[in-house]
């Protein structure tokens, strides 16, 4: 028996407040799923002869980008497990009690940002999954919007004011978050989270003194964990900063480094920290 190809995508809520809730019940679950394939089929050609499975819940975007896909490939798997009533599957995952199937459930800390997203997966032959995914990159950007019935059905689903509802590719997604780390200034770090989502082998550094020091590996990214002295004695303080203004640069780059710690964490990227001395050059203990 033939693998199913997929193609993934997400149905994106932009909201002004907090969701009052972060999962639907599995009765407004299927109906979304009706009404997202609906409008899918609006926009995209011959995309009812596959299988549409989408999750009640809405997710951070650092919660879809995550090495493995892990969301999305949680939905491929329940669409593939599900019975076949005719000639293509349409599956709405619902929560029980508030709770989703354990793949599913969506980080209560993450529940604050302006971007909410509910996750779908297109299943089916090779050939309509390749027609749709090139449809998908040429259409959903520009002409996703949803129709008002189904906008209106999830601000009422979810309980609260949308500003929109589109849809998006998973490359779109990408390039949105990698747009939203440049306007937050830690573009700097999208090299390293894109080489970890795609799984490349090929070692990914950011050396950009004054910047904390990061290699990706693989693996993992490797950290340079450095006190004061390593931190003045590698060349890492501005010129110019002595004394108690090198103290209050130190202070933002251990925060600068945290920050891009969190930032890696909530991808579930893995994070080394690499203890470095004065006497140490940190590119070399990076690389060990």
């Amino acid at each position: 028996m033939s693998v199913p190809a997929c193609c993934f995508g997400a149905l994106a809520l932009e909201v002004s407040v907090p969701l009052a809730k972060s999962t639907l019940a599995r009765v407004d679950a299927a109906e979304l799923a009706d009404r997202m394939a609906d409008d899918l089929a609006r926009l995209l050609h011959g995309v009812e002869v596959l299988d549409l499975a989408v999750a009640g819940a809405a997710f951070d975007p650092t919660e879809l980008l995550r090495p493995g896909w892990p969301i999305h490939t949680a939905l491929a798997d329940l669409i593939q497990r599900a019975p076949r009533a005719g000639h293509s599957r349409i599956l709405g995952l619902g929560a029980h009690e508030d709770a989703m199937p354990a793949p599913l459930q969506p980080d209560p800390t993450l529940r604050e940002g302006p971007l909410k997203l509910l996750p779908f997966v297109l299943s089916g032959e090779a050939a309509p999954i390749e027609a749709i995914s090139t449809q998908i990159e040429e259409r959903l950007l520009e002409k996703g919007m949803a129709q008002a019935a189904l906008a209106f059905f999830v601000q009422k689903a979810f309980n609260a004011p949308l500003e929109h509802v589109r849809f998006l590719s998973l490359d779109d997604l990408l390039a949105m978050t990698s747009m939203q780390y440049q306007h937050a200034g830690i573009e700097h770090l999208w090299p390293l989270i894109d080489a970890a989502l795609f799984d490349s082998k090929d070692e990914v550094w950011l050396d950009a003194p004054p910047e904390p020091l990061l290699r990706w590996d693989g693996q993992r990214v490797r950290v340079a964990d450095m006190d004061q002295a390593s931190w003045q004695a590698h060349g890492f303080v501005p010129d110019g900063f002595e004394g108690e203004r090198a103290a209050r640069g130190f202070s933002y780059f251990q925060r600068r480094l945290q920050q891009y710690q969190a930032v890696l964490s909530s991808h579930a990227i893995a994070v080394q920290a690499i203890a470095v001395n004065a006497t140490q050059d940190p590119r070399t203990a990076l690389s060990a």
